[in-house]
């Protein structure tokens, strides 16, 4: 690159671009090889390679008068963004989906142990009470279909408790995007509504060393 590549337009060129008197730049456009004047490059470019050519100038290769600055950058940043942008974005994605999913199912398994821990102080025999506990806590759970998708009607609750243990089973759906789909699909269960979410979770009522019932020890306490 000659010294006078590296800086606007050489000595040359602004001399010639001087010689068109109704067109001349003013100085500070001229700086910068005519890069402020978008309206005069279409209507200069044919009259400036003329006055090259009768000059005996050589002809640079130049994409325009407007968008070659003075360091001659030609637009590499805007190809390298448009390469790079999206590979960032995908890249982005694919390091956020699994997030998603790692926090709902966090949080089915915490309200599947505190409702089992629930259930294993309710004696009066509903259950339907303890559900509802647990859709109260599901609701933590973002409606969007990278953490989760059906709303309240989706989540499925079951609850089984026995004399000495409960078990407590959730169910949900979650609708990764297309690529952490495919690979969510390959590697657990899926059916129409999308990925399946479960998790299931026991909790001992009380110890099996432990005697009595629960009315017993009501008497002898009470």
């Amino acid at each position: 690159m000659n010294k006078d590549d590296s800086r606007g337009d050489s000595p040359q060129l602004n001399t010639c671009w001087s010689s068109l008197p109704s067109l001349r730049l003013p100085s500070h456009l001229r700086r910068f090889g005519g890069r402020g004047a978008r309206g005069l490059c279409l209507a200069t470019r044919s009259a400036r390679r003329r006055i090259l050519s009768e000059k005996g100038l050589p002809l640079r290769s130049k994409t325009s008068c407007c968008t070659d600055g003075p360091w001659r950058c030609r637009g590499q940043a805007t190809i390298e963004a448009a390469v790079l942008l999206p590979s960032v974005m995908l890249l982005f994605a694919i390091l956020l989906e699994p997030a998603c999913l790692s926090y709902t199912r966090t949080i089915m398994r915490a309200t599947a142990c505190e409702t089992a821990r629930v259930a294993a102080t309710d004696y009066d025999g509903d259950l339907d009470d303890c559900k509802g506990f647990a859709l109260r806590r599901l609701a933590a759970v973002p409606e969007v279909p990278l953490f989760h998708v059906g709303g309240k009607a989706d989540w499925q609750v079951g609850i089984e408790r026995g004399e000495h243990e409960v078990k407590v089973a959730i169910r949900g759906h979650a609708r990764p995007l297309p690529l952490m789909g495919v690979v969510a699909s390959a590697l657990g269960e899926s059916d129409g509504e999308g990925v399946v979410l479960r998790v299931e979770v026991s909790e001992k009522v009380r110890p099996d060393w432990l005697g009595g019932s629960y009315e017993s020890w009501q008497q002898i306490w009470g």
